[in-house]
Protein backbone atom coordinates (compact mmCIF):
# COMPACT_ATOMS: atom_id res chain seq x y z
CA UNK A 1 0.00 0.00 0.00
CA UNK A 2 1.71 3.37 -0.91
CA UNK A 3 2.12 6.13 1.49
CA UNK A 4 0.17 9.03 1.91
CA UNK A 5 1.67 12.33 0.74
CA UNK A 6 1.95 14.75 3.39
CA UNK A 7 0.91 18.07 1.83
CA UNK A 8 2.09 21.54 3.26
CA UNK A 9 0.30 24.75 2.33
CA UNK A 10 3.37 27.22 2.22
CA UNK A 11 3.05 31.07 3.26
CA UNK A 12 3.97 32.64 0.14
CA UNK A 13 7.58 33.02 0.22
CA UNK A 14 9.07 29.66 0.05
CA UNK A 15 12.28 30.68 1.52
CA UNK A 16 10.48 32.02 4.96
CA UNK A 17 8.91 28.41 4.91
CA UNK A 18 12.55 27.01 4.65
CA UNK A 19 13.07 28.83 7.20
CA UNK A 20 16.09 30.53 5.76
CA UNK A 21 17.57 33.85 6.65
CA UNK A 22 17.06 36.89 4.90
CA UNK A 23 13.59 35.58 3.42
CA UNK A 24 12.30 38.90 2.42
CA UNK A 25 14.87 39.89 0.71
CA UNK A 26 15.99 37.06 -1.19
CA UNK A 27 12.32 36.70 -2.38
CA UNK A 28 12.24 40.13 -3.34
CA UNK A 29 15.48 39.48 -5.61
CA UNK A 30 13.59 36.45 -7.07
CA UNK A 31 10.53 38.00 -8.14
CA UNK A 32 12.65 40.51 -9.64
CA UNK A 33 15.12 38.23 -11.19
CA UNK A 34 12.06 36.63 -12.19
CA UNK A 35 10.70 39.46 -14.22
CA UNK A 36 13.86 40.27 -16.25
CA UNK A 37 13.54 36.41 -17.39
CA UNK A 38 10.11 37.24 -18.41
CA UNK A 39 10.74 40.19 -20.29
CA UNK A 40 13.94 38.46 -21.88
CA UNK A 41 12.09 35.86 -23.02
CA UNK A 42 8.67 37.90 -24.36
CA UNK A 43 11.43 40.12 -26.42
CA UNK A 44 12.41 36.82 -27.40
CA UNK A 45 16.42 38.12 -26.36
CA UNK A 46 19.30 35.62 -26.04
CA UNK A 47 20.79 35.68 -22.77
CA UNK A 48 23.78 37.51 -24.45
CA UNK A 49 21.72 39.78 -26.01
CA UNK A 50 20.19 40.64 -22.32
CA UNK A 51 23.61 40.86 -20.85
CA UNK A 52 24.72 43.16 -23.32
CA UNK A 53 21.58 45.60 -22.26
CA UNK A 54 22.24 44.90 -18.12
CA UNK A 55 25.51 45.44 -18.24
CA UNK A 56 26.57 41.86 -17.78
CA UNK A 57 27.92 38.52 -19.41
CA UNK A 58 26.04 35.85 -20.66
CA UNK A 59 26.91 33.44 -18.27
CA UNK A 60 26.32 35.90 -15.31
CA UNK A 61 22.85 35.96 -16.89
CA UNK A 62 22.54 32.20 -17.10
CA UNK A 63 23.27 31.97 -13.52
CA UNK A 64 20.70 34.78 -12.94
CA UNK A 65 17.85 32.81 -14.03
CA UNK A 66 18.91 29.79 -12.54
CA UNK A 67 18.82 31.40 -9.23
CA UNK A 68 22.22 32.82 -8.35
CA UNK A 69 21.65 35.95 -7.85
CA UNK A 70 22.79 36.54 -4.14
CA UNK A 71 25.75 38.55 -4.98
CA UNK A 72 23.35 41.34 -6.53
CA UNK A 73 21.59 44.06 -4.30
CA UNK A 74 18.11 45.02 -5.05
CA UNK A 75 19.17 48.24 -6.11
CA UNK A 76 21.04 46.42 -8.78
CA UNK A 77 18.31 43.79 -9.99
CA UNK A 78 16.36 47.35 -10.09
CA UNK A 79 18.60 48.97 -12.30
CA UNK A 80 18.55 45.94 -14.54
CA UNK A 81 14.72 46.67 -15.13
CA UNK A 82 15.33 50.01 -15.75
CA UNK A 83 17.57 48.76 -18.41
CA UNK A 84 14.59 46.80 -20.28
CA UNK A 85 12.60 50.09 -20.59
CA UNK A 86 10.87 49.62 -17.19
CA UNK A 87 10.18 52.15 -14.15
CA UNK A 88 10.25 51.11 -10.96
CA UNK A 89 8.19 53.19 -8.36
CA UNK A 90 8.81 52.54 -4.36
CA UNK A 91 5.64 53.62 -3.13
CA UNK A 92 5.43 53.62 1.20
CA UNK A 93 2.15 53.60 2.63
CA UNK A 94 0.76 53.10 5.74
CA UNK A 95 0.48 48.99 7.03
CA UNK A 96 -2.98 47.46 7.25
CA UNK A 97 -2.66 46.33 10.87
CA UNK A 98 -1.22 49.46 13.12
CA UNK A 99 1.55 48.62 15.25
CA UNK A 100 3.15 45.81 13.03
CA UNK A 101 5.69 45.61 11.12
CA UNK A 102 5.15 46.29 7.01
CA UNK A 103 6.04 44.40 4.08
CA UNK A 104 7.86 44.95 0.89
CA UNK A 105 6.00 43.42 -2.30
CA UNK A 106 7.01 43.48 -5.78
CA UNK A 107 4.00 43.72 -8.37
CA UNK A 108 5.02 43.74 -11.72
CA UNK A 109 2.81 45.34 -14.28
CA UNK A 110 2.74 42.82 -17.51
CA UNK A 111 -0.33 44.77 -18.89
CA UNK A 112 1.99 47.75 -20.17
CA UNK A 113 2.86 47.58 -23.57
CA UNK A 114 6.19 46.52 -24.98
Amino acid sequence: MPRKARVTVGGGNIFADLGLPDAGTHFLKAQIASEIYRLTGQRKLTQAQAGRRMGITQPEVSRMFRGHFREYSIERLMEFLTAFDRDVEIVVKPHKKSGKAGSITFVPNTQAAE
